[in-house]
């Protein structure tokens, strides 16, 4: 009797992927794209850590303690894996992605043997042949080297959006060297991705949903990729193209350098309905002498000035910024105007940081170290201004109408939550089913963190 051997129909149980994203926006955007070339691999997201078989830490440089913080996660994650092991559940493979792992990759490989790969943030293309490789043999560092254009031509893979806004990678690296910042370090020289390259990921992004991109970037504002014509373009020229991409409705962008800030991108801020009146342009200290410090490379009045020019254009445009006090050297003088510089500014909102030192900076071996304590008084004084100044100004939206973009359902029955041109939230009732659409709201009230509104006529 011969036995006929049918091919089972049974799909094997995905694989389970688990990202744990520190940081800025731009880890954000590559924690999603990681999960989109581990996709094909057969590995679904879980929100549930003890379930996965794949961790990626996706680490951020930027603050204080950065890689014991992550150290710590890496020895619950070894326990974890081990009690899975203990239960039957398979072995769970654990990664260090981002700028942790760029800076100090061979050392995490060194502390925590339970990290089966470290990739840096311009490699994690290679994710799916790495994984190929540590099956055989435990122990991969890539991506100590700069190659963003390798990274971006290897993305091919669709992206898994689910809501209606959405990230959009555009520029990475920064050539500034501020004396504080370890970007240079982690992230390498400034590069543009092309416009085509964007705006086909842009169309993809549009037919999907999406309504609302931010363009990310280390100096996104110093985008200078390639253009139709073969020659550089600026952010200003790449809004426009973008505005014309059929259900893009609205345009933002981060973080950017007043030096980068040109006249086109400037008047572009009046000339595009898309672009959106909120502007994240942070100044650090407006003490000139502190700025020469951090080789800023800007002044106390080149930033004021730039401000008149950007309101001119914009009258409503909102305002956010970065601030760093205690750096060394700084005294009550000029920790003063810094103050007189958010006074004038009047910041719709900010971030806020008491300097810390970041080995392999120059202003990590600089003298004059402030004392804690002293940097922390200022820290306080300087963010009860900035409360103040963005309870304000959304108190002031009350009786206004603004449009709404409705991203998700709230907390309590019917109620949305969305997005007004100034980047606010705004919780309106009975409104669950405009999500994914623009709609006037009439503003009710503003608070600290937030807007309440009610319904006119949806539109959208």
């Amino acid at each position: 009797m011969t036995e006929t051997l049918v091919p089972s129909t049974v799909e094997p149980a995905p694989r389970r992927l688990f990202i744990k994203t520190y940081g800025c926006q731009m880890n954000v955007y590559d924690s999603e794209r990681m999960a989109d070339v581990l996709r094909p691999l057969g590995y679904a997201p879980t929100e549930v850590v003890e379930d996965a078989d794949f961790v990626i830490l996706n680490t951020c440089h930027i603050r204080e303690k950065a890689a014991e913080k992550v150290y710590s996660e890496l020895g619950k994650l070894r326990d974890l894996r081990a009690e899975r092991l203990a239960a039957g559940q398979g072995r769970m493979t654990i990664a260090v992605a981002g700028c942790v792992a760029q800076a100090e990759g061979e050392e995490i490989m060194r502390r925590q043997p339970a990290v089966d790969l470290v990739v840096g943030p311009q490699a994690y293309h290679q994710l799916p042949e790495l994984l190929t490789r540590t099956a055989r043999a435990r122990g991969e560092r890539i991506g100590a080297d700069f190659a963003p254009n390798e990274k971006f031509d290897a993305l091919q893979t669709p992206r898994a959006v689910t809501g209606v806004t959405a990230f959009l990678t555009v520029q990475e690296g920064c050539d500034k060297f501020c004396t504080f910042c370890v970007v240079p370090y982690t992230r390498g020289a400034e590069w543009s991705r092309p416009v085509a390259d964007v705006l086909a990921e842009a169309r993809g992004l549009a037919a999907r949903g999406v309504r609302e991109i931010t363009l990310l970037g280390q100096n996104v504002n110093a985008y200078d990729g390639q253009g139709p014509d073969g020659r550089p373009s600026t952010l200003a020229r790449l809004a426009h193209a973008l505005a014309e991409i059929p259900g893009l409705d609205r345009i933002r962008y981060t973080t950017s350098h007043p030096n980068d800030m040109s006249d086109d991108l400037i008047a572009a801020h009046g000339e595009l309905d898309a672009l959106m009146p909120y502007l994240h342009l942070p100044v650090q200290s407006a003490s000139d002498r502190i700025l020469r410090l951090m080789n800023r490379k800007h002044g106390r009045k080149a930033y004021l000035d730039l401000i008149d020019r950007i309101r001119a254009v914009r009258p409503d445009m909102a305002l956010s910024g970065d601030f760093i006090v205690g750096f060394p050297g700084e005294t009550d003088r000029d920790f003063e105007d810094t103050m007189d510089l958010v006074r004038r500014v009047n910041y719709a909102s900010a971030f806020s940081f008491m300097y810390s030192p970041r080995p392999g900076t120059p202003a990590a071996t600089m003298a004059a170290q402030v004392p804690d304590d002293v940097a922390r008084a200022r820290l306080h004084a300087l963010q009860a201004l900035l409360l103040e100044q963005q309870t304000a100004f959304n108190a002031a939206q009350a009786g206004r109408t603004l449009d709404v973009l409705f991203e998700r359902k709230g907390r309590h029955g019917a109620q949305a939550i969305g997005r007004s041109p100034y980047l606010q939230s705004v919780h309106v009732e009975d409104a669950d089913h405009l999500i994914g659409r623009i709609v006037p709201v009439r503003i009710a009230r503003g608070q600290q963190n937030s807007l309440a509104g009610c319904l006119l006529e949806a539109r959208g």
